[in-house]
């Protein structure tokens, strides 16, 4: 039994022992309206009255006569609230910038260590927003970039750390072995 046909079969039970209990000239207030006074000169009782049902309705005996739930006032079943159509906010027809692709990382530190790296090997990279470029083993002022705009640039203790602030296209130059390499990185 699903929880709308139990819902009615509540509601059910407790409307057709209500209106026994009441009596002939008891009138059940209009869905609209709030329940009031009942319009007979006798008081309802507070404990519903048992009726009989017939066979092919199932009754469960927990609920019949639950002191825990008072029986609704109105024979008309009560609607199951909707279902949500959609999630919180407004869906994404693309990726979030800092989502990492197969082809691009996300905003994370590369770590480069000069020492350990075939450079010549690495010609581009490709990182979100907010990632950083981390050279290891290079002096002060030897490593550049063609749009400095876009990148914020420190160096400390042999270290040269770009962190990439804005999207676009930055050419890193670093010199090694007396020649210069450039690695393009695109910043999305």
């Amino acid at each position: 039994m699903n929880a709308a046909s139990f819902r009615r079969l509540v509601v059910v039970l407790a409307a057709t022992a209500g209106v026994a209990a009441c009596g002939a000239d008891a009138v059940s207030p209009l869905p609209v309206q709030p329940p009031g006074p009942s319009r007979s000169s006798t008081p309802t009782p507070a404990t519903p009255a048992t009726t009989t049902m017939p066979a092919t309705t199932p009754t469960t005996p927990a609920t019949a006569g639950s002191p825990t739930r008072p029986p609704p006032t109105s024979a008309r079943p009560v609607p199951a609230p909707p279902e949500p159509t959609r999630t919180r906010g407004t869906p994404r027809t693309t990726p979030p910038p800092a989502d990492a692709t197969p082809a691009c990382q996300g905003a994370v530190r590369y770590d480069l260590p000069l020492a350990e790296t075939e450079i010549e090997l690495l010609r581009s990279l490709c990182f979100a927003t907010g990632a950083v470029l981390r050279i290891q083993g290079i002096g002060p002022g030897l490593v550049t970039v063609d749009r400095p705009e876009l990148v914020s640039q420190q160096y400390e203790a042999g270290v040269v750390d770009i962190r990439f602030v804005r999207p676009g296209t930055v050419a890193v130059t670093i010199p090694k072995d007396g020649r210069e390499h450039t690695i393009t990185v695109v910043v999305r």
